[in-house]
């Protein structure tokens, strides 16, 4: 026997094994549901009610704090109160251009389908100190917060598909993937990658804004 027929048979009871260890627990899970009892299935109902109940819970709890819409920042000040305690944070850093108008369009969308995370807007000109501590150079830029700290930025529009008119569900691939929105069935867990050039979500530092394919957004 070859190495390449042994290698084969190999695979092919490993297969056979964990395909035996799948249907002996669908087996043990098949036994225990038919034979649950009265008791059982008040137990599980219960289970379910208090898990609903927790949900509705922590849903008007996000709502009364501001989820469920794009929240208006002022300045530096307002962007680490509204930060402060909040699990998920998506914060757009923009001015007024036509891109930056497209991510509001996409923003306001978004936030009232994931009530799980805060979704705000600060103008990066009138924040300058903020603007300039985060290396924050070309708009428009999403600072994706978890936990009190940001976790990485969305620069520009080149990693949702590199045009204005990009499909919001490449923003929710984006988004999904970094944890600061719950996926969206058939979208963050399998969407199609954007078209066009694409680079790595900008970590920290910052890129000369002579860069040979994008330039600061900061000037007309």
């Amino acid at each position: 026997m070859n190495l390449n027929a042994m290698m084969q048979q190999v695979v092919e009871q490993q297969v056979m094994n964990v395909a035996s260890v799948v249907e002996d627990q669908l087996d043990e899970q098949l036994h225990k549901l038919e034979n649950l009892d009265e008791d059982d299935l008040e137990r599980i109902r219960q289970k379910r009610i208090d898990a609903m109940k927790a949900a509705q819970i922590k849903k008007q709890k996000w709502m009364q704090a501001g989820h469920g819409e794009v929240t208006d920042l002022q300045n530096e000040k307002d962007f680490f109160k509204v930060m402060k305690g909040e699990e998920r944070m998506i914060c757009h850093f923009y001015r007024n251009n036509w891109p930056c108008k497209v991510m509001d369009k996409h923003m306001s969308e978004l936030a009232s389908r994931h009530i799980e995370t805060r979704f705000a807007r600060i103008d990066a000109e009138k924040s300058p100190y903020l603007t300039e501590k985060l290396k924050i150079w070309m708009l428009p830029t999403l600072a994706l917060i978890k936990n009190e700290k940001i976790i990485d930025y969305i620069v520009g529009l080149d990693d949702v598909g590199g045009s204005d008119d990009f499909k919001q569900e490449h923003l929710v691939m984006v988004l999904g993937a970094h944890g600061v929105i719950n996926a969206e069935d058939g979208v963050a867990a399998g969407a199609p990658k954007p078209a066009g050039p694409t680079r790595n979500v900008r970590k920290g530092g910052v890129r000369a804004p002579d860069s040979d394919d994008e330039t600061s957004d900061f000037s007309d």
